[in-house]
């Protein structure tokens, strides 16, 4: 396919998904299923094309005075892809499965329009109702806060120090132009631009052999500051598909008890095969069966309990820009619930002195600070460590952190725009009686 019938197939999928009300993922895959003829270039350049118009789905169409997938598409390649007027009326040139020719109104509003008087909800792209939640966080700088959070992100690895370091890994991955990551001892990070193709990690050595993970910065920190340490007793509560079960291994270094659990066993169904890639040795995964709690016979003895707790996910726009739009207020509502639900499992499992690590993938206060804040009244035997205290395991670079990253009483929060990592909330909490 030619860069220019790229563009007319994203405009249809664009329509697809506004007119059926589909999740993006699934038009893509229902697209490439009914266009065999697409090679795997071009459905990833289209599906590219698809997720940016996502992340620029509100400021594209105001950048365009024009609420169309077209239009839509047009205000993202100026937006997010830096592309002139003379540069898109090469493509949009009229001939066989190209779009048609730029009209009048579209070159105009490229020439004279920008996001300058923009409401802060479409600078920012995101769901107007969402903004009162934004103001309380981020005040005057949530749209510029929201923007970084609808570019597109890096592909960052966490090495795993089982098997290997990260100066070892960096060379195997330099044809990647992997770099080590601003914050995280462990981290690598391989820089897209807008429209490159994701790496195939998952074929390289390293990944393969358990050397390296896929796994945001802003993770692997929420890892490291529960301070995790060999010997220790550790639950890892909401494991899923164990990103932070590995990552809390190897601070453990393969030392101590490590239970990964989660209420949903659908999503602890990869972590096995990664347990075992990776070298894990004292990982008991325990599954719920019926009505049996997989934990009950635990009871005040372990040192650390981990939450990564079922969230809205706001935090991760960057790649799951479809997400945003598709979320409703009664979804903030019922995650509350859930958040709360989990904290009170984890009240009975800690010891005199142990801890729990809280983390959110939301920048949202209601789902953070306040939930914190909210347990640690119900619960006056723990306190919120002061955040300072959680990011001395970052050395030399915790000052810089502080620096950079929101800081409130109860914890850290970590934006793409301050940390360069996704949304992540971490709190650290510790049981004094």
């Amino acid at each position: 396919m030619t860069p220019a019938a790229r563009l007319s197939a994203a405009i249809e999928l664009i329509g697809t998904i506004e007119t059926q009300r589909i999740p993006a993922g699934r038009a893509l895959k229902e697209w490439g299923v009914a266009h065999r003829f697409a090679g795997s270039g071009d459905r990833a350049a289209i599906a590219g094309l698809v997720w940016d118009v996502l992340r620029r789905y509100a400021s594209s169409a105001f950048l365009m005075d024009a609420d169309t997938a077209r239009a839509r598409l047009i205000g993202m390649l100026r937006l997010e892809r830096n592309m002139d007027a003379s540069a898109m009326a090469a493509l949009f040139d009229g001939s066989r499965f190209a779009p048609t020719p730029l009209t009048d109104a579209e070159k105009a509003a490229l020439a004279s329009r920008s996001l300058k008087d923009a409401p802060a909800h479409v600078a920012g792209d995101y769901p107007e109702w969402l903004d009162p939640h934004l103001v309380r966080v981020f005040g005057e700088d949530r749209a510029a806060e929201a923007a970084a959070m609808a570019s597109r992100a890096p592909l960052d690895l966490r090495v795993n120090t089982l098997k290997s370091s990260r100066d070892k890994v960096a060379r195997s991955l330099e044809h990647l132009k992997a770099q080590p990551t601003p914050w995280s001892q462990v981290g690598l990070r391989i820089d897209l631009s807008a429209d490159a193709r994701n790496p195939g990690i998952q074929s390289e050595e390293d990944f393969i052999k358990g050397a390296v993970e896929v796994q945001d910065e802003g993770s692997q920190l929420a890892a490291l500051f529960s301070a995790a340490k060999p010997g220790e007793q550790v639950i890892d509560l909401c494991a899923g598909a164990g990103g932070k079960t590995l990552a809390l291994a190897a601070l453990m270094q393969g030392r101590g008890r490590l239970i990964a659990t989660d209420r949903d066993k659908r999503q602890l169904a990869p972590i096995h095969e990664r347990l075992s890639r990776a070298g894990v040795h004292n990982a008991e995964v325990r599954s719920p069966k019926g009505e049996a709690d997989p934990l009950a016979d635990i009871r005040a003895s372990a040192d650390l309990v981990v939450i990564d707790a079922p969230c809205t996910g706001t935090g991760t726009w960057r790649r799951n820009p479809d997400a945003k739009w598709r979320m409703r207020p009664g979804a903030l509502e019922i995650r509350l619930k859930d958040q709360v639900e989990v904290l009170e499992r984890a009240v009975p499992l800690v010891k005199s002195g142990g801890r729990v690590a809280y983390i959110t993938c939301s920048v949202l206060a209601e789902e953070n600070s306040d939930q914190v804040a909210a347990f640690v009244t119900r619960h006056p035997e723990f306190s919120a460590l002061p955040p300072e205290q959680t990011a001395s395991v970052l050395w030399d670079r915790a000052e810089a952190f502080a620096k950079a990253a929101l800081q409130t009483p109860e914890g850290w929060l970590m934006t793409p725009r301050r940390t360069g990592t996704d949304g992540f909330f971490v709190s650290v909490m510790k049981k004094t009686a």
